[in-house]
């Protein structure tokens, strides 16, 4: 607890990945070109799919909003970090801190809420397919993905104005590269305890809640092409869903493991590395995971440069 003699904490200092100076302009060069390529591949998947009729489906309406949950996702850590590593300046203001753990967890939320939607998605797709058309209807693919957001918004709320509402009183350095919640309740001087139970009972109902639905889905998906008669209908159909499956595997592999508790000599470290893997790779490999192993997006993609050649080849 504090005394009543204390001064609230106005910035933080984020230690990152420390090292040298030249492991730092490795580690800038690294990030920036992962997040250029992050985001042109999303944004490709993005126009894409908004822009060729082969692609006006359900399933890539639900991975066009994944993309752009993604880019916002890695957007909120990365930039960040590129401007602290090049200026050498790592405080972050408490609002600034505050705000950006606020939209990297609604971002978050949201990302697993899609996915779980997307696993019933291809559920209804593969095994209810006299329906699909009917259950996953225009209006409501718009529903689940807007209440795939509400619930990211209002799901990190109540932990957010509880964070906001501790007090600071310092140290201020927190051993991360961005303000993540956990670090950020070890440096308050107040009772945490209520915000700890809150944020506990909410982060493990989204992640098993949204877990156990893609789970479901994906045993009845299992069961029904295992029951396909040809080994033809059975690889056409697990190939509509096996890029998503990998996706999941990654993003709640990585969250499942920042669960874990390891020894404190190797527990930030690697909770760091777990939280680079979800929130820096994960957006990374997305694009690559769903177009290469997806023949309309390589036919749709092919058609876009052959168009550009064309265009191109008029102007000169």
């Amino acid at each position: 607890m504090y005394s009543e003699n204390w001064t609230q904490v106005t910035e933080f200092v984020l230690i990152g990945f420390p090292g040298s100076w030249s492991l730092q302009i490795i580690l800038f060069l690294g990030l920036l070109v992962t997040y250029i390529v992050t985001i042109l591949g999303n944004l490709l998947i993005i126009v894409l799919s908004w822009s060729d009729h082969r692609l006006q489906t359900q399933m890539y309406f639900f991975l066009r909003n994944l993309s752009l949950l993604e880019l916002g996702w890695v957007s909120v850590v990365v930039p960040k970090m590129l401007v602290s590593i090049l200026t050498r300046d790592y405080s972050i203001s408490f609002v600034g801190c505050i705000m950006q753990s606020y939209l990297y967890f609604l971002l978050a939320t949201a990302d697993y809420f899609l996915l779980a939607v997307m696993s019933l998605d291809r559920y209804l797709a593969i095994c209810r397919p006299l329906h699909y058309e009917t259950l996953m209807n225009g209006p409501i693919c718009i529903r689940l993905v807007m209440a795939s957001w509400i619930a990211g918004f209002l799901w990190v709320l109540c932990p957010t104005i509880l964070m906001a509402s501790l007090p600071f009183c310092g140290p201020n350095i927190i051993d991360h590269f961005f303000c993540d919640s956990w670090p950020l309740m070890q440096l308050s001087c107040g009772d945490t305890q209520l915000l700890k139970l809150v944020a506990f009972i909410l982060s493990t109902a989204a992640l098993l809640g949204s877990l156990g639905l893609t789970s479901v889905s994906y045993v009845c998906i299992f069961a029904t092409v295992f029951r396909a008669p040809t080994a033809k209908e059975r690889r056409k159909a697990f190939s509509t869903c096996a890029s998503h499956l990998v996706v999941v595997v990654i993003a709640y592999g990585g969250s499942i493991f920042l669960y874990i508790r390891t020894s404190e000599s190797q527990s930030m470290s690697l909770k760091k590395g777990a939280s680079a893997l979800v929130c820096i790779v994960t957006p990374l490999l997305n694009p690559f995971i769903f177009s290469l192993r997806n023949d309309k997006v390589k036919q749709a993609l092919g058609d876009a440069l052959r168009w550009h050649r064309n265009i191109s080849s008029r102007k000169l």
